[in-house]
């Protein structure tokens, strides 16, 4: 086996498929990154809501609230408090409080169309603690920001911070989950019970 191995090694070919993060991961060509993101992040337990603009998300905003009663609402960036002012959408806008927080509101990155994955960074007011601290986790993505696979993602990010990447980059694939114990699937264990894409059109 060693000696396959070995010989297989020493006898280097070109990769047969060197665009395979370009090629298109469905049949169905004709697919939308919108469509193919929203599949795959509800596929492994995300809420995916589209937005067609502004009134839309701060409608989806309240529903949502009333739905899971929660009213403790962090929101740390300017540029989401400025949104969320415009319309009287009350939130905490200061790391206070933490241990009663419910839910957080934050930017991303991107959105990773293949996985269903969202990409956060510590590079703006949220930090780390607001994609991880609290029990519900909201995200609030432009459809611009949809890419369909990491090295894109990476790529963008790499664009808006001029090429130094923020110390901290992770992907976001559906809820905080963990089978460590008597194998069973537990949400919740290390970070968001409840994952929430809101995805907006780029009109604000």
């Amino acid at each position: 086996m060693l000696k396959k191995i070995r010989q297989a090694l020493l006898q280097k070919r070109d990769n047969p498929h060197a665009d395979f993060e370009d090629s298109p991961l469905y049949k169905d060509e004709e697919e939308s990154l919108d469509v193919t993101f929203a599949r795959t992040f509800t596929e492994v337990s995300g809420k995916f809501v589209y937005c067609d603009g502004e009134i839309s998300v701060i409608e989806n905003l309240i529903l949502l609230a009333e739905e899971l009663k929660i009213t403790k609402i962090h929101v740390w960036e300017p540029s989401l408090q400025k949104f969320l002012d415009q319309y009287g959408f009350p939130v905490y806008k200061t790391p206070y409080h933490l241990e009663s927080m419910e839910a957080s509101i934050t930017t991303c990155e991107a959105l990773i169309a293949r996985n269903g994955s969202v990409m956060v960074s510590n590079g703006n007011a949220a930090g780390r603690t607001l994609s991880i601290y609290p029990p519900v986790h909201i995200v609030m993505a432009k459809a611009s920001q949809l890419v369909m696979d990491v090295k894109h993602a990476l790529k963008k990010v790499s664009e808006k911070y001029n090429g130094e990447l923020p110390s901290m980059l992770s992907t976001i694939t559906g809820p905080s989950r963990t089978a460590d114990i008597e194998k069973k699937l537990v949400l919740g264990a290390h970070g968001p019970k409840e994952l929430y894409v809101f995805l907006v059109e780029d009109r604000f």
